[in-house]
């Protein structure tokens, strides 16, 4: 069994984000990358899967070569090795088109993501995968169970949850519950400096969509006090200013 995880390479949710160039640019600088940690479930699900050597997990990341300490971070959590296609993630369509492109070349027989990138939200990679592969898109599943060519998953819908099964092959994003992510251990951070990485040139793609500007949350306002004897101002602010009745 060989199972394709796409990583992420996202900015730590501790980090405070700025933009230079007008907001116009992501500012890098003194930024610290991480996995995403969405993506860190759907690894530690397929290592999961393929222990006992039940199979190979490859990561694969669009990325340039500032990504590769985060890929080397995935290869020493547990996967086995790695893909780099050499190109800045410039958008959802551009990433799905590249990685569809690197499994029509390379047999897969799942491939899992992470339910959406916690820098952009965007959870549309992984539908465009399917679309791309004309394969099965499963999204933001909670559980997965896989008996070597057909697999049950279930993910929540309103009211309950559904049961999904597959057979052949498939895409699935990961949410909580699917995996417990893994801390790599000092052996994995040794092997991890070995394991192979190979990296890909990116396929030529009509560019479709392009970031013009960034804008940060508007800062959020002073506390008004309302004393308790005053509840029609505190009625009228409701209405007036937050605009919540």
């Amino acid at each position: 069994m060989k199972i394709l995880v796409c990583i992420s390479n996202v900015p730590d949710t501790t980090t405070k984000i700025t933009f230079t160039n007008d907001n116009t640019q992501f500012n890098t600088s003194g930024v610290q990358f991480i996995v995403n940690p969405y993506d860190e479930i759907a690894l530690s699900k397929a290592i999961e899967l393929c222990e006992g050597g039940k199979g190979t997990v490859t990561v694969l990341n669009v990325g340039e070569s500032s990504t590769e300490p985060t890929i080397r971070k995935a290869l020493a959590i547990g996967a086995d090795n790695a893909v780099r296609i050499n190109a800045a993630p410039r958008d959802a369509y551009f990433t799905a088109f590249q990685i569809a492109e690197y499994v029509k070349a390379n047999e897969f027989d799942m491939i899992l993501c992470g339910r959406e990138s916690i820098d952009y939200n965007g959870a549309q990679v992984p539908a465009m995968i399917g679309e791309f592969l004309d394969i099965p898109s499963i999204s933001i599943i909670k559980k997965l169970d896989y008996d070597g060519s057909s697999a049950t998953l279930e993910r929540e819908i309103e009211g309950g949850k559904e049961v999904i099964s597959v057979t052949g092959k498939f895409i699935a994003s990961c949410a909580e519950g699917v995996a417990e992510a893994k801390i790599p251990n000092m052996r994995g951070i040794m092997s991890a400096r070995t394991k192979p990485l190979v990296v890909v040139e990116p396929v030529a793609i009509e560019e479709v969509a392009k970031i013009v500007k960034y804008d940060t949350p508007a800062p959020r306002g002073t506390v008004k006090l309302v004393p308790s004897e005053e509840a029609t101002k505190l009625i009228d602010l409701l209405h007036s200013e937050a605009k919540v009745i």
